[in-house]
């Protein structure tokens, strides 16, 4: 993950951590949970846009079924959102979480952001937990729809959760880093995420690791390295053939 050099700035809502403004302007947060930042800090959504809308050519499909793994603050949702919206696309989205953040942390990351003016966003903040939720309430799910995106958050673990077979046409996975959360890393959980993707599906990640690289081979996928966003050497994509 990306330096500590962005300002941290205290959320007025009484909400754990603290807003982190990144250079392209966009926000992101500190996570207490994993000790460090939810998106990156060279630019949030740069990161968004440059891993996964266009590494899993999400912003040239006409339809986009995106399956995302860590919803986080939902700097990717908004982000293809916008450009789906911007494009007149159709959008389906599929995410899990299984720790999400307080609604007023959603709301103060997105102010003034990609996406944040599209009625979908909203609808989905205007059912969203308040004050997030703890294992004892797991699983749940919402889901909304409008201005042409149907959206669909699921609130458990992934490790675990029933997954679409063969549905996505672009994979985000977007877990915290395979130091901090291994367990969305593992050759065991790639294979199985992997299942989710439509043929010629894509997946996107921002880790470049060696050890997630392979993984993504062994689960029959084929794995391109990609220039990295900003702060970042490299980034992956894997694409389901056949």
């Amino acid at each position: 993950m990306p330096d500590d050099a962005s300002p941290l700035f205290p959320l007025p809502d009484a909400v754990p951590g603290g807003i982190l403004l990144t250079p392209d302007g966009s926000r992101t947060a500190h996570s207490v949970r994993f000790g460090e930042a939810y998106g990156s800090r060279h630019g949030a959504a740069a990161q968004a846009r440059h891993v996964f809308l266009e590494g899993t050519d999400t912003h040239v499909h006409p339809a986009p079924r995106v399956l995302e793994v860590g919803f986080g603050l939902g700097v990717n949702f908004r982000a293809t959102v916008a450009d789906a919206a911007a494009r007149g696309a159709a959008l389906a989205y599929h995410a899990f979480e299984f720790d999400p953040a307080p609604r007023a942390l959603l709301r103060e990351v997105a102010r003034g952001g990609q996406g944040a003016a599209h009625p979908v966003w909203e609808a989905l903040l205007a059912a969203w937990p308040e004050s997030g939720l703890g294992p004892q309430d797991l699983p749940r799910e919402i889901q909304v729809q409008a201005g042409g995106v149907s959206v669909t958050v699921t609130f458990a673990d992934v490790l675990t959760a029933p997954l679409p077979d063969a549905w996505a046409s672009a994979l985000y996975l977007d877990g915290f880093s395979p130091s901090r959360n291994p367990e969305v890393w593992t050759p065991e959980f790639v294979a199985r995420v992997a299942g989710t993707l439509a043929p010629g599906g894509v997946l996107g990640t921002y880790s470049a690791a060696g050890h997630v690289r392979r993984a993504l081979g062994a689960a029959g996928l084929r794995v391109e390295r990609r220039p990295g966003a900003p702060g970042k050497r490299e980034c992956l994509r894997a694409v389901q053939e056949g």
